[in-house]
């Protein structure tokens, strides 16, 4: 079920869709699927900048998860499990504790943890169209 669709031209536009993201509601689980090089980072970039982070966004791919804090002194998480091999990795990382933390948790490449999420987390799916980048939001 597609909650709402988006259609990405330009940079300009990530900034105006990341803030609604935000003011859907007060889940801060948002899963993010989407090939490599569709802009699922760039996303999470706008995501943090609207959240007052104070620290640089980068691709956690090699540390799995980065925190990050905004200007109020809250921590948000920002995951890439592509490297992930198994259930146990994000077991030991404890990324149990990170979506129950009640904190904004960024997760790129969510597909091999999505039995550790909750049912009302952000369903968030980009693609690559022949002129423009689409985002649709499923749940």
């Amino acid at each position: 079920m597609i909650k709402q669709r988006y259609n990405i031209t330009s940079l300009e536009n990530l900034s105006d869709i990341a803030l609604q993201l935000l003011s859907l509601t007060d889940n801060r689980i948002f899963a993010f699927y989407g090939t490599m090089g569709v802009g699922k980072t760039t996303l999470i970039k706008y995501l943090c900048k609207h959240l007052k982070v104070i620290d640089s966004i980068s691709s956690p791919t090699f540390s799995i998860v980065n925190e990050y804090i905004n200007m109020d002194g809250d921590k948000i998480f920002h995951f890439d499990f592509y490297r992930l091999q198994n259930l146990d990795e994000a077991d030991k990382i404890g990324f149990e504790t990170y979506i129950n933390s009640g904190n904004y948790c960024f997760i790129e490449w969510p597909d091999l943890i999505e039995s550790f999420l909750p049912k009302n987390h952000h369903i968030i799916k980009m693609k690559n169209t022949n002129y423009s980048r689409e985002l649709s939001v499923l749940k």
